[in-house]
């Protein structure tokens, strides 16, 4: 089978060493003149993996779109619109898309399938990859389970055995409402995880844990997804590498912010902030984690002080 990755990063080259060390064809596409493209066009290799000889990379959307009888996007959730835009003037259409992203579209609060099917996608050939892992750990041969999810049970099935290995343990997914908004979210409660590191408050992790995946839960319901949703393996089964690992972007984000130090990586729980704060106005779910993340990046709020706010609270049963 030949999959077409669209992304470069540390995800879409991730993916791309993944599946070609499973007997599959890869073409990985990237942007003309991207950092990111021309590190893996000039050496096979980033920081995180090295591509097998047999990888075609390539600057082609269109060579990209016609090489892949699956297409897998994997790239900054701010610029999916964008991209969408542009294949389904390729008519990539007729194929399954897989996103392997976590985001929501900051300025609509719109879920990334959601943009996809707007832009004229087929809702039946659109799925997502999400759950824990990190590249670091992936390499070193270390396994980790992760779910597709999609309006398509069909396609879910399909394409969760046709990736499935001894390193990826992947599950059928039953609510893309609750799979894309628990993969995004679980990066904003790493943010605030990241201050409480800094702050060296680690211990209130526990709470912070607790109360993001019942915060995560009312707007999941709200939404029409399934509330239980927040507590399986795209939400709080991913809080582990969000929340505690020392090679999560969005712990490390929070933390260097506390210190006051300037974060170069992408951490996509700062657009997803944005993005729920939206969300919590159009449904009218409190959400205070959110909220204060929200407030500590775009705000300029005291970190720490924020955050401790929260734990002060004198009527508890609003937060839990």
């Amino acid at each position: 089978m030949k999959i077409s990755v669209l992304g470069c990063g540390r995800w879409g080259s991730f993916i791309t060493w993944y599946l070609s060390s499973q007997g599959f064809e890869v073409l990985e596409w990237g942007r003309e003149n991207s950092p990111s493209y021309n590190v893996l066009k000039e050496t096979g290799r980033n920081e995180y993996v090295e591509l097998n000889k047999t990888v075609r990379l390539s600057t082609s959307l269109k060579e990209a779109v016609e090489f892949g009888e699956i297409i897998i996007i994997s790239i900054k959730s701010q610029g999916l619109r964008g991209l969408g835009e542009q294949l389904i003037s390729l008519v990539a259409d007729k194929k399954p898309i897989v996103l392997c992203m976590k985001g929501l579209e900051e300025e609509t609060g719109k879920r990334l399938t959601e943009i996809m099917i707007e832009c004229g996608f087929s809702k039946d050939l659109l799925a997502v990859w999400v759950g824990p892992g990190h590249i670091q750990e992936f390499t070193q041969g270390k396994p980790n389970c992760m779910v597709i999810d999609g309006y398509n049970a069909n396609l879910v099935k399909n394409l969760a055995n046709t990736f499935k290995s001894n390193l990826i343990r992947f599950y059928y997914g039953e609510d893309i409402v609750g799979s894309e908004i628990g993969a995004a979210s679980k990066n904003v409660m790493g943010i605030a995880a990241g201050v409480l590191d800094g702050g060296g408050f680690k211990s209130l992790k526990g709470a912070l844990m607790a109360r993001g995946a019942r915060e995560v839960s009312r707007l999941i319901k709200a939404m029409g997804g399934n509330e239980l949703s927040a507590y399986g393996i795209c939400h709080l089964g991913d809080y582990e590498t969000t929340l505690f690992s020392e090679f999560s972007n969005n712990r490390r984000f929070g933390e260097e912010l506390y210190k006051g130090v300037k974060f170069s990586k992408l951490a996509e729980g700062v657009s997803t902030a944005k993005a729920m704060v939206v969300l919590s106005k159009k449904y009218h779910v409190e959400l205070p984690i959110t909220q204060a993340v929200y407030n500590i990046v775009y705000e300029n709020h005291d970190p720490l002080a924020e955050l401790l706010s929260l734990f002060g609270r004198r009527n508890v049963a609003e937060f839990v």
